[in-house]
């Protein structure tokens, strides 16, 4: 059964958080809240738990439509091709914030994403995430959490996603209710911005 552990944005215990980071860092999975919807993670150093993290999404590592996590731009140039300097000033409104970046990826990938020309990445906006993250010195790979009633589509209580979660992942952060509205998706790898889903992030403070 996951550990269930609460921890708020004003008030995040070291000794939680330490907790945490020890659980990614030895191939646990982790629930978490973000600037949008609850998050599902593991550490991007651990193929047995991205492939656990794929299991669970109901399919196979090099199919899943994973998000990368970022604590901040700094080291983004380790998985992206070189970005020109439109595009980094894009990122540097966007972040931290809501959005999910399309971006071309690299040779230097984890093994278990070689086979990837692009991939998605966040930095977001939320306190204990980026203290677990920072801590953690590397990406988080990120499913969100979804609901079985497409009408809700993602779940924002923690409780009730400890009843569906508790027995699959290794933590489950109670930070409060989430929000149930997800990223905006931006892809940047062909260079001119696309919209691929409008959703919390607000365009125009990027303004394309």
């Amino acid at each position: 059964m996951a550990k269930f552990i609460k921890l708020y944005n004003d008030h995040t215990d070291q000794v939680l958080i330490d907790e945490v980071v020890d659980t990614l860092r030895n191939g646990g999975l982790v629930i978490y809240p973000t600037d949008t919807v609850y998050g599902l993670g593991a550490s991007i150093k651990n193929t047995k738990a991205i492939e656990r993290l794929a299991q669970l999404k109901g399919t196979k590592v090099d199919k899943a439509n994973f998000t990368f996590l970022f604590p901040d731009l700094s080291n983004l140039s380790e998985y992206t091709k070189q970005i020109d300097t439109s595009t980094f000033k894009i990122l540097k409104k966007a972040f931290p914030g809501p959005y999910t970046m399309i971006l071309p990826a690299n040779n230097k990938l984890p093994k278990v994403f070689k086979k990837r020309k692009t991939f998605g990445m966040r930095i977001p906006d939320n306190q204990i995430l980026q203290k677990i993250m920072t801590q953690l010195g590397h990406p988080l790979v990120n499913i969100s959490i979804k609901d079985e009633d497409e009408v809700i589509e993602y779940t924002t209580d923690p409780e009730l996603i400890n009843e569906k979660w508790g027995k699959l992942v290794d933590v489950i952060i109670d930070a409060g209710y989430g929000d149930n509205n997800p990223s905006t998706v931006i892809d940047l790898s062909q260079g001119e911005p696309e919209i691929i889903r409008e959703g919390k992030g607000d365009l125009e403070r990027l303004n394309l």
